[in-house]
């Protein structure tokens, strides 16, 4: 029978020698859910990352997209399979422009097959045209259109992290995991991606994120999972979470 949840993950566990950095974690996240993922430094949450978006191959378990098994896929498999996920420090392409990092991101264009460009000049310049115009929507949603010219370098912290945004929603994901988007962010940029992701989520985008910042897994979160020494501690509504007296020890201690 096919899970409700739109990702799954049973046993998931990640072993780097001796050392569990993922332990035994099973979780569901529900279709149209913004889920947020907390825990002290060093609790496995990006390494969980890695596994759920094929970075890293799990040592254990399994996990599911939409029911699609999709443990140990390269993340390619991963990201046209609909799981899509950005970085704590984004990484764009410098020298190229702000439209060129956005239009990149598409799996599977006519355009990266060499024999595609002689054979079928016409499909291949087609797609280009509605990737652009989708890059350009993108681009807009999120505020960057203005720069859509300019090259990459030219963008703050804040700016590139909503260009990670645009270059992944471009691919139409049924699934985002977002690795701390508020972490060196100013105030506005921040309330500007809090805002975008709401958004998303209203049009049926569901979402995972990892983030340090409780004003805003309070804001946009639920249900809220903390992580601590590789486990999952404990799942549930984010205030419930909050006042759990093993998250307090874990991570509200650890951060005071």
């Amino acid at each position: 029978m096919k899970s409700d949840g739109l990702l799954v993950a049973a046993k998931v566990s990640k072993v780097f020698g001796g050392q569990r950095a993922v332990d035994d974690v099973s979780f569901a996240l529900a279709r149209g859910a913004i889920g947020g993922l907390i825990g002290p430094n060093g609790a496995g949450k990006t390494t969980l990352f890695n596994c759920l978006s094929g970075f890293m191959k799990p040592t254990a378990g399994d996990i599911r997209l939409d029911d699609q098994p999709i443990a140990g896929a390269a993340p390619s498999r991963v990201f046209s399979a609909g799981l899509a996920r950005t970085f704590q420090i984004p990484r764009p392409f410098p020298e190229m422009t702000v439209l060129e990092n956005v239009m990149l991101a598409p799996p599977g264009q006519l355009g990266e097959r060499f024999w595609a460009n002689w054979l079928r000049a016409g499909a291949v310049a087609a797609q280009e045209r509605r990737t652009r115009d989708a890059a350009m929507h993108w681009l807009d949603f999120v505020g960057l259109s203005a720069l859509a010219a300019q090259p990459a370098r030219v963008l703050s912290g804040g700016q590139r992290k909503l260009l990670e945004l645009a270059r992944v929603m471009v691919a139409e994901p049924k699934l985002v995991l977002l690795d701390e988007p508020g972490a060196g962010v100013n105030p506005a940029l921040l309330d500007q991606i809090v805002d975008k992701v709401a958004t998303l989520n209203r049009q049926g985008v569901s979402f995972l994120i990892i983030e340090h910042n409780m004003d805003l897994v309070m804001t946009l979160c639920s249900p809220v999972m903390v992580m601590a020494q590789g486990r999952l501690l404990v799942a549930g509504e984010p205030a419930a979470v909050l006042r759990d007296p093993r998250v307090v020890e874990a991570y509200l201690g650890d951060a005071a």
